[in-house]
């Protein structure tokens, strides 16, 4: 990993989003209080052999799928996601999408607004129901515009 970056600072973060990167920057992500990393990098989760406070894939994404027994240690909290449908939570069960903006103009970005707004949620001490709501109106508010932009999921 790039050692000019200030690692170390992840330590005094509340949540951490681990979306692509090596070892070395998974095991400095894993420092920060919660970690929720994409189910995209799992031949570095693999590797890695942290505890996931979450861990997020796309129903619909082959480069996303996650079985049981994929990751020693398995994360705490297993999510699929499937867009307007909602999705699935193990712990947890089914949880439901939230309604999306009319128009919709774009979904570049929903999925990382998701798993953003999921990794706050958990730091914030939101229970797993309450964190799949937020983060799924985090999605929700990203297909407001092209691109995302704060004002698009701070509504």
């Amino acid at each position: 990993h790039d050692n000019s970056l200030p690692w170390h600072e992840l330590a005094r973060c509340d949540a951490v989003y681990f979306c692509a990167g090596d070892v070395d920057a998974l095991h400095a992500a894993r420092r920060g209080r919660v970690l929720v990393a994409t189910a995209r990098e799992l031949e570095t989760l693999r590797r890695a052999a942290v505890e996931l406070d979450a861990l997020v894939g796309s129903g619909k994404d082959e480069a996303e799928l996650y079985q049981p027994g994929d990751l020693d240690p398995a994360p705490r909290l297993v999510v699929t996601t499937s867009g307007a449908l909602g999705g699935w939570a193990q712990p947890g069960g089914p949880f439901t999408a939230a309604p999306p903006p009319v128009p919709r103009a774009d979904s570049y970005g929903a999925g990382d607004c998701f798993v953003s707004g999921l990794a706050f949620a958990l730091a914030a001490g939101l229970d797993t129901a309450d964190a799949l709501a937020f983060a799924a109106r985090c999605g929700a508010g990203a297909l407001a515009g092209k691109g995302v932009h704060a004002e698009h999921v701070s509504r």
